[in-house]
């Protein structure tokens, strides 16, 4: 086993206890990680504020440059992080797996790097004239969740640092191996402080709660529940944290009478089965119309029945374990419940450990608990409905709105829908297709700001208005 060490101030950070971090796939234990309380977060927040004076005022290229360091260094250590992804996180090294994972993180990295935010001339005349900066916020703690552990620690810290702000982070217990050596990766390349990683197992302290609280954290930036992210808020009050809460989605796709079921299907099941349904802005629930819902769920269940499900570190492996024994108990509830009420057509029971199949329930409506909760496991109920205008109202009718999807022959006829879906992001023929260039984030429970692209990266300022 591996003792992974925590980075304070660009060095490891010694404390006296650890927990076990267990493959999903097998039970058993593939390191350790530092068991950290109130004192060592107070010394990471302690150097990052210490280091934001000297970053911070450091020239835009130069800020461009490191960061451009740090993504040359994520792509040097691709093939080590890939793997510790899928010993920790569950997922399989193949396909749209771990090392697809940190592929993204470099092209997000890569592309956040390229971005700027130059000072704009709001006005230019006898009466004056007024620049509109950004000037970053000072220490930036990010709480990142165990899906998605390096890609989204990219997604937190390089605008963070991109726009001269500092940084501490926290992953999830379930997964923080992976994030403890792509911080000691990027210390590499950063002046000490810059970037600072805490971890912990939350029993016997909350780390996240803390950083929510602490006086010298000027901003959070969360990925997670719905539920998390309203005590992340209540937490940040006090302080008027500034916030970027991109939470939970249980993401609509709706199929027009129009789609063709052969063409659409590879894409309906990688929409919701991407990274065994452990996506925030996987598709949750499938309405289809009833002229061809027969034939959709045929081909969808045929594509399905391809998919080897295994241990992530067999090559042949397409999709692995949910990746801990709560999510699992979870979407056996669900299905449980769901198959009382609806019919399995692929799928339904259990497997061993944390194995669970592809699973598909027809015969569903809204009420139903697979149907209104979000699952985020490889579990997808399908609603059978008869008219357009009904499938939007079923479809809007949720807490969430992160994504959507249209999946239809008549691109107008599907933007049309797309119009009236409430909620942050809506693919046509697609689902969950995010890019860097362009910003995402969700309406009603799903979370507060975006991510990506410029408007992402400004999250991460304040503005000053400067009259000349």
């Amino acid at each position: 086993m591996t003792e992974f060490k925590a980075t304070i101030g660009g060095k490891p950070a010694h404390v006296g206890a650890d927990f076990a971090v267990l493959n999903p796939a097998t039970g058993k234990e593939v390191g350790r990680a530092p068991n950290m309380g109130g004192a060592e977060l107070d010394a990471a927040v302690s150097v990052a504020k210490a280091a934001f004076a000297s970053w911070s005022a450091q020239e835009d290229a130069a800020l461009q440059a490191a960061c451009a360091a740090v993504t040359a260094k994520i792509e040097e250590h691709a093939g080590e992080l890939a793997e510790i992804i899928t010993l920790e996180q569950g997922k399989p090294l193949n396909g749209l797996g771990s090392r697809w994972e940190v592929g993204g993180a470099v092209a997000w990295a890569g592309y956040t790097t390229g971005l700027s935010l130059p000072a704009r001339v709001l006005q230019d005349n006898e009466q004056g004239r007024v620049e509109l900066t950004r000037k970053p916020l000072g220490v930036v703690g990010s709480i990142t969740p165990w899906n998605f552990p390096v890609m989204i620690a990219v997604w937190h810290i390089l605008p963070a640092l991109r726009t001269g702000n500092t940084v501490v982070v926290k992953p999830s217990p379930h997964t923080p191996l992976s994030t403890l050596r792509l911080v000691e990766i990027m210390n590499e390349v950063l002046p000490p402080g810059v970037v600072n990683v805490v971890t912990g197992d939350d029993k016997a302290f909350n780390l996240g709660g803390a950083m929510s609280a602490h006086p010298d954290i000027r901003k959070i930036v969360f990925t997670g529940s719905c539920a998390t992210g309203q005590r992340v808020m209540r937490s940040a009050a006090d302080t008027m944290k500034r916030l970027t809460l991109e939470l939970g989605g249980n993401d609509a796709g709706i199929v027009l009478p129009d789609a063709d079921p052969a063409a659409i299907a590879e894409g309906l099941f990688w929409g919701a089965f991407i990274n065994n349904g452990q996506t925030c802005a996987a598709m949750k629930r499938l309405y289809v119309h009833d002229t061809i819902h027969d034939a959709v769920c045929e081909a969808l269940v045929a594509y399905a029945r391809g998919i080897k499900v295994g241990d992530g570190m067999e090559e042949a492996s397409i999709l692995g374990p949910i990746q801990n024994r709560m999510q699992f108990d979870k979407v056996s509830r669900l299905v449980a419940d769901a198959k009382e009420r609806g019919k399995v057509l692929l799928g339904g029971e259990p497997g061993d450990g944390l194995f669970f199949p592809p699973t598909i329930i027809a015969g569903l409506r809204n009420g139903d608990a697979l149907v209104d909760e979000e699952q985020f496991g490889p579990a997808l109920p399908i609603i059978r409905y008869s008219d357009v205008e009904e499938a939007i109202r079923l479809a809007n009718d949720s807490p969430n709105g992160l994504g959507g999807s249209v999946w239809s022959s008549d691109i107008a006829a599907a933007k049309a829908v797309a119009g009236r879906l409430a909620c942050g992001s809506v693919w046509i023929n697609k689902h969950g297709a995010i890019q860097p260039n362009v910003p995402f984030g969700g309406v009603k429970a799903s979370g507060i700001g975006v991510e990506f692209a410029e408007e992402g990266l400004a999250e991460y300022t304040d503005i000053q208005v400067v009259f000349a």
